[in-house]
């Protein structure tokens, strides 16, 4: 195991090796036909083409995929239906075969993976694995994760994004593998009797290395930072889901020199119950313990209780079932890491901690927005099938960056990485290209150089010996507002139609 640490501050110089805006290579527009893989457009003569529009003073036909529109007031995109209905009028969806994950049992070699520990502050342990080198130039990829797991969520990209650059994943402060290594609080004794608490973080006096500590987004970016610094020591590619989404969001707005692009998978969209300090002081002022420890004995029962409902191996299985679209995926790892994790003693009290942290000083749309003005260059990748971050919350992100890539990938859930990894790491892969190409090799499953029109896929690989097919849509910069129109007034329809059936 690689062992590190460091208490000062850092003083390794980064050379920013993003390239300004005007450096990079501009798309080119073709102000011609707007069109879709979905099918070839053959006759550009409009009089022929009556499933094109017309517009007055141009003399060219547009034609586009269509998408879901606004779903009643929530804003949803759902492409299925309208590309099954496209499927059947036009012909099928392409195919792109893509690599399936390295096999072991069939002589295919992935990367190795090693485990590390790096002391950021004395106390502070953060764990992380690696896999790949840095030799060679080759690009550094650092993956954040969601709540509750850790780096271990990771697994199949170490393996195998392992072979072709530097892969790194690290576990969040007060989680995973990352919980504290002692209690922060102590028991004052009384006559002598040692108190004996099986949780942690719940005694009389905090410990001098424990003053202030709260388990937030706000520490969890600091993290990030210092790790890559430190550990890292040059500009990285980052990728957070869920929680880890917004904390690479976050970061990358605080610290765009640190970084060559942020991809958010299903990354959620907020964070916190409580006023953060510095935003709302006065109305922080309410909620006193906002997360530090020692954590108030009133807050105990109520966390307590919550705790042991959800460490119950029957909550987590279920709760893996739901963010998992595709119930035939092995969990069983993944399970049984979470629950070695909820057996810590430190666990009750970092759960209690997070619970009452207080928000971020940037909120997403602060930190997006910020991403954006500096130029930080963004990819999406959503499961469709999400019942926790919705399609609209990534849609969202694509109304604020047209020219973000943003891939919808179904069947999948909340974990894309985890339940369709072939299809996220040829999906990164092909992004990473592009960026280091600096826009000469195309974006993944795009054919026209621009990005600005839709394009739907069926990506086919296998796995365990067996072919799969997962639907991949990728929404251009641009889309028709006839397309919209249409795909909102189908949806309306069909939505009367099921409530009178």
């Amino acid at each position: 195991m690689e062992i590190l640490s460091s208490h000062s501050a850092p003083c390794y110089p980064i050379v920013n090796s993003r390239k300004p805006v005007s450096d990079r290579r501009k798309p080119k527009f073709d102000h011609g036909y707007v069109r879709s893989e979905l099918w070839p457009l053959h006759n550009h003569n409009h009089n022929h083409n009556p499933s094109g529009f017309y517009l007055n003073g141009h003399n060219r036909t547009f034609k586009s995929t269509p998408i879901r529109a606004l779903k009643a007031d929530e804003g949803v995109i759902d492409a299925k239906e309208v590309l099954e209905d496209v499927t059947k009028r036009r012909g099928s969806i392409p195919k792109v075969l893509i690599p399936g994950l390295p096999d072991d049992s069939r002589g295919e070699i992935s990367a190795p993976v090693s485990s590390g520990s790096w002391e950021w502050k004395p106390k502070f342990n953060v764990h992380y694995e690696r896999s790949g080198s840095k030799k060679n130039g080759a690009p550094q990829v650092l993956f954040l994760p969601g709540f509750g797991v850790g780096s271990f969520h990771y697994e199949k990209q170490l393996k195998d994004l392992g072979q072709d650059y530097g892969v790194w994943a690290i576990d969040f402060l007060g989680q995973g593998m990352s919980l504290a290594r002692e209690d922060p609080t102590r028991q004052q004794q009384q006559d002598g009797d040692h108190v004996d608490d099986p949780f942690w973080g719940f005694g009389d006096e905090t410990e001098p290395w424990a003053d202030n500590l709260v388990y937030s987004i706000d520490l969890w970016q600091e993290q990030v930072a210092y790790f890559i610094q430190e550990v890292i020591k040059e500009p990285i590619y980052i990728v957070g889901n869920s929680l880890g989404g917004y904390v690479a969001l976050y970061f990358a707005a605080c610290n765009p020199h640190l970084v060559k692009g942020v991809t958010l998978l299903n990354a959620t969209p907020f964070w916190g119950f409580f006023p953060n300090p510095a935003r709302n002081p006065r109305l922080a002022e309410m909620f006193p313990s906002a997360g530090t420890f020692p954590l108030p004995l009133r807050v105990r029962k109520v966390i307590e209780f919550v705790w042991e409902k959800i460490r119950d191996p029957r909550s987590i299985r279920e709760i893996l079932k739901q963010v998992y679209a595709d119930h035939s995926t092995n969990i069983d790892k993944v399970f049984s890491r979470i629950l070695e994790i909820t057996e810590h003693p430190a666990a009750l009290a970092s759960f209690a901690s997070i619970m009452l942290a207080p928000q971020g000083k940037l909120s997403f749309g602060e930190a997006l927005s910020r991403c954006k003005a500096q130029d930080v260059p963004i990819c999406l990748m959503y499961g469709k099938e999400d019942p926790w971050v919705r399609p609209v919350w990534g849609l969202q992100v694509k109304k604020k960056l047209p020219e973000a890539p943003y891939y919808q990938i179904s069947p999948a859930g909340h974990c894309p990485h985890d339940e369709v990894p072939e299809v996220v790491n040829y999906l990164l892969r092909g992004w990473i290209k592009n960026l280091e190409s600096q826009g000469f090799v195309a974006l993944p499953l795009v054919d026209d150089e621009s990005g600005r029109f839709d394009v739907a896929k069926d990506l086919e690989y296998v796995r365990d010996g067996k072919k799969r097919s997962v639907r991949v849509q990728f929404y251009g910069s641009e889309t028709s507002i006839w397309s919209r129109l249409t795909s909102y007034f189908n949806t309306q329809f069909q939505n009367v139609n099921i409530k009178f059936m």
